[in-house]
């Protein structure tokens, strides 16, 4: 590959777990067949976080893109990660340690092996069929997927270096200098396994004995501590190791070792020592570490570049040796010494690529490469000077307390700072803040007391716990002498626990920055692997790379001699100045502007004392710089050139257009992009902000300058701060934690933190901003270097496109929109803050209210947009091509309509009934004539209906030209009105025209609604008739409410069934009321025929039904009878329920039989025999029920009362003896009885019954006491109406003497009326002959002694008497045949 310069690169890296969730990663454990294998070991405190590799090792092939292999967990678990697809990561959880270096490799283009060794002896080989490009491999495994190996002759825990050399073979390195060589003869399939062979070298003889192999715990100077092999694919079977005293060895797949060199350790002119020479460096002081590195490196040749680390010196990190092979044996070709920015670093690994020797080196936590063109020279004399190029990552501010103490200088409160500094993306991995985060919550529970709640409260997010955790131990307490509260230390306590958990973020952040590897990528690009993050080796853009140098204070060309004088006047500033003169900047961006900026420039300068900052030295020296700038508008020019474009090494070329369609990229990609991105965006925002302060300084000077170039700067420096906004948010503040609901799961995710230990676990992915608007905008692509695809996502941003403030160009308002649309509503308020109020811009802002539930202000915003449609708009060209790309359907509305149906729906679909009801409204008032505006109308009268804005519901109801759309509208806005209680603004609205709808619907809605529940459609519906006075109706409403109720009073619940009743009471009352108010002739309502329900009978209403006199053969089938109930039989349906009621409230247990109430007669008797006597007569005067047994029981009473006059007080008579009335009444209870019979009876007896109730009376009272005589005045009502009866009766009941003396009343009283006159009428002077001979027949067959004196005296007169009588009834009739 034809490179780019190596010294124009930079370094680009992510974090793993902003890639992938470690919790989502399914993980396989693999079991082993080997006995006894004991439980790995513990990890220790000097251990790094289980999420951070040990070991990592990045794979390229054509088929799988880039596979990266990372052993974590303290070696228990191999996890496998693709950088070139969207594959989920995939991980194995091996039963023991696994040994460095396992490694990935391809078969036959449709399998992945993984080859790893375990300490316990065992050889794995995990194979993995590669399913498609983008989806390499699947959790469901094939048969005998996991090959397990046992090595012959290893001790109890083994100690090797593992090189594996393609699919067949393997080389173990011990520590006692012996090579174990693995070659497998022939690889299994579903049903076999492999088959390995095993061959032990050692280094002194190429027949080693096998106890040679047995003392491994030797640590002499054959320690082996490198191994490598020739990179695949390749015939090249050799194993080249480095022991601890510095000798190379080669080994052969049948000789074993055929060639040693002895390393010196000094750099030093080329020469060969042999493996015996004695040499300092062959002293046991001078062995090299232990620990596993990687010193060899091999290459096309076969040529081997072996490192020899010096790290005592300050010259360098160590030095090089080439090596050719030539006949299996070492030639020493070159030796050259590291760089000097080596010095005390840490060679962690190297590779030759194209020619050039790419060194992966560590400085103090921070991963650095060197490149090196290498020398390949046969003959030196002496070193040659060697120029070593640098690769660095972007400057990054190291969060020391210094630096926050900085951020503390601008606006904001000390939480908000510290919080977004550890959640701006690329700074802390969320793993990093998890693993802080909780060691953070551990050291806060250990402290005494018991701990605060934010400790022990569960989360949604990340963020949420830091924000809550982090200073929740902090207080505010009270001066002990003056009881003020002590602020002051309240915040230097709260700064001080901020900054202890961002240093526990900077030590975990610093270990996952560790490097680890290199690697190659499908372009060739150079590729690092860190403990928690990967990167890539990228061109430097122009804007980096001059950031770089002055940062270094190194030498940029003359062009960009304003950009130094710039950057060197805001390094004399400080960090106090260069913040007050951002803020003020910022400020002055957002405005309106106004003023001319020169003038603007000028003000804020003097009124800052901006330039009184600098001290004189400062001051003069940066005026004779600039004095030295011949063209400054020029040089400024191309500084905006700087920030705003591309320079020619990145920009893209035109068979590039294809970055701008859309392709498919994976999320590693798009994070490295980003990355770029951000980086570059940084050092812009660097150079346009050193720019706009060296305006400043020289502001009396812009007076002559070109206004245009004044406001360019600002509208560059306004879109960089947009861009570098947006990439310092992150897209969400924490992912949400995953809930393990399954059991399988969860014991997947125990074998992931390793055999059930404890370990921190990671949270979801944190995804920054942009790579979320990478995804969306474009520009990054598979074949993209990350520069160009960073360039291309940065210009098609258009952010730094603008040449003005004054206006917001297309790119920007959809910059703008982009952010709303994707949900990130505070990054595009934010970004919305720069732009000025153009009508596009609005439109966003109105949205975004919308988004935020901000409707007031959404409205007003759509409001203003109204004047920038239709024929007579007065938008420019730039302003409604912004407002376009941003509006549906991306064009202009036609006309004021179209805006106000678009933000109808927007309104509609937000719930913003008010506001949708608005434009609807402006919307009808806009319409073209032929538009149906049926859709409005429904808007505005339902929306009003549904605010209970009545009188507008009303106003647009009767307005509305689609009758339709009336009546059913109608219809809805008497439900809502009723729902909601507004029965008095109901009755008020005429509804011309609707009537007959608004009846049927509030009808309909009584006849089927519940009536128990509210609104009670029933009272509404009589409330609308009576209104309009129609009392029939109103009574008929009535009515079927009580029957529905009646229905629904079926319960033997009390509780349930005294609401019910009550309820069906009153309205039988109101429905009564009703109809009284109508002619009595006229007092009926007609309603269909229903089943009996709890009342009275039909045959006992005797109601006739309507059909009865009609033909059926009129009506169609289906049809139903229908009944007249008339006034009375409301008032009886009344008084029956109430009867009811009073005797259930005295007797609940009645409601188990329905029997004892459902007939009048039952429910009279039931008050009877509770003494009930009042209301047992109305009920049955009222349902015109005989009343005898009622006055025969009260009858019975008043004897009692007669007997026993005590008895008024142990007996319940509280209803017809204890009443106010018959207190009143003078006598003993007996009397007060009996005068309460005589006044019932004068109540409720009279001609209309026959006397009934009062001939019941007397014949109980003489069935009751035959020996007394009844009262006279029971004697008087009987003899004035019914004598005859009184007589039959008194002979019954054999009262002879009482016969007789009733007999000559009778007779008297006809002889008084015959003395007046003579008779007028035919039987006018009739008497009941026949009764009174029986009477005398009776007393005649008496006996004397049977009969009183009285009665023989009586019976004397009777018969004197009747013969007078017979003589006068003669002497009348012959007068009267004589005047005939």
């Amino acid at each position: 590959m034809a490179a780019a310069t190596p010294a124009d690169k930079v370094l680009v890296s992510t974090h793993l777990s902003d890639v992938y969730s470690p919790l989502q990663i399914p993980a396989i454990s693999i079991s082993t067949s080997k006995p006894h294998v004991p439980f790995p070991p513990q990890a220790s405190d000097v251990e790094p976080p289980p999420e951070h590799a040990l070991h990592s090792s990045l794979f390229h092939s054509v088929q799988t893109g880039v596979v990266l292999l990372r052993l974590i967990h303290n070696g228990l678990i191999i996890e496998l990660v693709s950088l070139s697809t969207e594959a989920p990561p995939i991980r194995f959880v091996f039963p023991y340690t696994v040994l460095p270096s396992p490694a990935v490799v391809l078969w036959e283009t449709r399998e992945l092996h993984i080859l790893a060794v375990t300490a316990s002896g065992s050889l794995y080989r995990l194979v993995l069929p590669l399913q498609s490009p983008r989806r390499l491999w699947s959790t469901h495994m094939i048969n005998n997927w996991c090959r397990e190996y046992h090595l012959k002759y290893v001790p109890e825990y083994l100690q090797a270096l593992v090189q594996v050399q393609g699919t067949h073979t393997v080389a173990l390195a011990l520590t006692n200098g012996s090579l174990v060589r693995l070659d497998a003869e022939t690889i299994g399939d579903k049903t076999t396994a492999d088959h390995w062979t095993e061959n032990i070298f050692h280094h002194n003889t190429f027949l080693a004995s096998l106890t040679s192999f047995l003392h491994q715990n030797s640590t002499d100077g054959s320690h082996i501590i490198a191994v490598a092999t020739h990179p695949q694919p390749t015939d090249i079977g050799h194993v080249w190791t480095l022991s601890r005293d510095r000798t190379l060895r080669l080994w052969t797949a049948r000789s074993g070792c055929t060639s040693a060199k002895l390393l010196p350790s000094m750099a030093s002119p080329r020469r060969e020592l042999s493996p015996g020479t004695s040499t300092s460096s062959s002293k046991p002081g001078t062995l090299l570490d232990p620990a596993p590195q990687k010193l060899i490196t091999v290459y096309d040749g076969p040529n081997v570049l072996v490192f020899i680390p010096t790290p005592s010196s300050s010259a360098s990190g160590g030095f090089f040796q080439l090596f050719s092979v030539f006949n299996d044996h070492l030639q020493l070709v070159e030796t050259f010494e590291a760089s000097r920015e080596s010095a005390h670093g840490h060679l962690q690994d190297f590779t030759v690529i194209n020619g050039y020797l790419y060194t992966l080196w560590d400085r103090q936590g921070q991963a650095a490469v060197e490149i090196l063109d290498i020398p390949m020279s046969d003959v030196s004399s002496e070193l040659e000077a060697v120029g070593w190029r640098v690769v660095l990552y972007p400057y990054e501010p190291d969060w020391t307390p210094a630096y926050l103490d900085e951020l503390l200088l601008s606006p904001g409160s000390l939480t908000e700072k510290f919080f977004s500094v550890v959640m701006r993306p690329g700074v802390f991995s969320p793993y990093t803040l998890r693993t802080a985060i909780d060691q953070y919550t551990d050291a806060c529970r250990s402290l005494p007391g018991p701990p605060p709640a934010p400790l022990i409260t569960s989360y949604i997010s990340l963020g949420e716990q830091i924000a809550a955790v982090v200073g929740c131990t902090v207080t505010l307490t009270r001066d002990p002498q003056t009881g003020a509260l002590q602020y002051d230390k309240y915040w230097v306590s709260l700064k001080r626990d901020w900054e202890g958990f961002i240093a526990r973020c900077r030590a975990v952040e610093r270990s996952a920055r560790w490097p680890l590897a290199l690697g190659i990528g499908p372009r060739g690009e150079v590729l690092i692997a860190e403990r928690e993050r990967t990167g890539a080796l990228a061109v430097e853009d122009l804007p980096l790379r001059l950031h770089r140098h002055l940062r270094a204070d190194l030498g940029v060309e003359p062009q960009f001699a304003i950009c130094e004088i710039a950057w060197n006047l805001r390094t004399r500033m400080g960090p106090r100045v260069l913040r007050a003169l951002e803020g003020r900047v910022v400020d002055l961006t957002q405005q309106e502007i106004a003023f001319p900026f020169a003038d603007i420039i000028v003000d804020t300068a003097a009124r800052s004392a901006f330039r009184a900052s600098l001290d004189d030295g400062a001051d003069s020296w940066l005026v004779g710089r600039l004095q030295s700038v011949s063209d400054v508008e020029t040089s400024t020019r191309l500084v905006l050139d700087l920030v705003g474009g591309f320079d020619r090494a990145v920009k893209m070329e035109e068979d590039e257009v294809e970055l701008l369609l859309p392709q498919h990229v994976s999320v590693h990609t798009r994070m490295l992009t980003a990355a770029y991105a951000t980086h570059s965006v940084q050092a812009r925002y660097d150079f346009i902000l050193a720019l706009v302060a060296l305006l400043f300084f020289f502001a009396e000077d812009l007076e002559d300058w070109d206004p245009s170039l004044l406001t360019e700067v600002f509208a560059v420096f306004r879109g960089v701060a947009m861009l570098r906004y947006a990439a310092e948010q992150p897209a969400f503040d924490a992912a949400p934690f995953t809930v393990v609901d399954d059991a399988d799961e969860v014991a997947a995710r125990l074998r992931a933190l390793g055999m059930s230990r404890s370990a921190p676990a990671a949270s979801s992915p944190t995804p920054a901003l942009f790579p979320c608007l990478l995804e969306q905008i474009g520009g990054a692509t598979v074949d993209a270097p990350l520069a160009v695809a960073a360039h291309a996502f940065l210009d098609m941003s258009g952010l730094l496109q603008a040449t003005s403030t004054a206006h917001a160009s297309r790119l920007e308002v959809l910059w703008c929109e982009r952010l709303r649309s994707l949900g990130f509503l505070d990054a595009a308020r934010e970004t919305l803050e720069w732009l000025p109020r153009s009508p596009a811009v609005m439109y966003v802002w109105a949205r975004l209210w919308l988004d935020v539930g901000r409707d007031a202000e959404a409205a007003e915003a759509m409001d203003s947009l109204a004047g920038c449609f239709g024929p007579h708009s007065a938008l420019s060209f730039e302003d409604a091509d912004a407002l376009a790309a941003v509006l549906p359907g991306g064009q202009l509305f036609d006309s004021v309509f179209g805006l106000c149906l678009h933000a109808s729906s927007l309104f509609k679909s937000a719930s913003h009934t008010d506001h949708d009801v608005h434009f609807s409204r402006l919307a009808i008032s806009n319409a073209p004539p032929e538009w149906d505006t049926t859709d409005l109308w429904n808007t505005i009268i339902r929306g009003a209906t549904d605010l209970e804005y009545w009188d507008e519901a009303y106003a647009a109801l009767m307005a509305t030209p689609h009758d339709i759309l009336r009546r059913n509208c109608a219809q809805h806005l008497v439900h809502r009105m009723c729902e909601e209680h507004a029965i008095e603004r109901l009755m008020s609205f005429s509804f011309v025209d609707l009537v007959d709808d608004v009846e049927g619907s509030l009808s309909f809605k009584a006849r089927n609604v519940d009536p128990r529940i509210q609104p009670s459609y029933s009272r509404i519906l009589y409330t609308w008739y009576v209104t309009h006075g129609d009392y029939r109706n109103a009574a008929l409403a009535m009515y079927q409410r009580a029957r529905k109720l009646a229905a629904l009073s079926h319960a033997s619940e009390p509780a349930q069934y005294f609401p019910l009743a009550e309820q069906q009471l009153e309205s039988l009352v109101i429905c009564s009321n009703a109809l009284a108010l109508l002619d009595q002739k006229d007092a009926w309502i007609v309603l269909p025929i229903v089943p009996e329900v709890l009342g009275l009978r039909q045959s006992e209403r005797k109601r006739r039904k309507l059909t009865r006199h009609i033909p059926e053969e009129r009506f169609a089938s289906g049809k139903r009878d229908l009944e007249v109930v008339k006034l009375s039989d409301v008032i009886a349906e009344y008084t029956l329920l109430s009867a009811q009621l009073d005797l259930v409230k005295k007797d609940p247990e009645l409601l188990n039989s329905s029997a004892a109430l459902r007939a009048p007669e039952s429910v009279i008797l039931k008050l009877v025999q509770n003494n009930r006597f009042d209301l047992a007569m109305a009920t049955g005067r009222t349902l015109e029920v005989d009343l005898s047994d009622l006055f025969s029981h009260l009858t019975r009473e008043c004897f009692r009362l007669s007997r026993h006059p005590d008895a008024v007080l142990s007996e319940d008579t509280t209803d017809w003896l204890l009443t106010d009335k018959a207190k009143t009444w003078a006598g003993t209870s007996s009397d007060r009885g009996w005068r309460y019979l005589r006044q019932s009876l004068e109540r409720h007896d009279g001609p209309e019954t026959d006397l009934r109730y009062s001939k019941i009376v007397f014949e109980t009272m003489i069935g009751l006491e035959r020996a007394s005589s009844p009262p006279p005045w029971l004697i008087q009502r009987l003899e004035g109406h019914d004598p005859e009866w009184l007589i039959r009766a008194c002979m019954r009941f054999e009262l002879l003497e009482l016969a007789l003396e009733q007999t000559l009343s009778l007779i008297h009283k006809a002889e008084s009326h015959l003395a007046q006159g003579p008779p007028k009428a035919t039987a006018s002077t009739w008497l009941p002959y026949p009764l009174i001979d029986q009477l005398l027949v009776a007393t005649n067959e008496q006996t004397q002694s049977d009969l009183s004196k009285r009665a023989i005296d009586l019976r004397l007169d009777l018969h004197r008497e009747v013969s007078n009588g017979a003589r006068r009834a003669q002497r009348l009739s012959h007068q009267l045949y004589q005047e005939l």
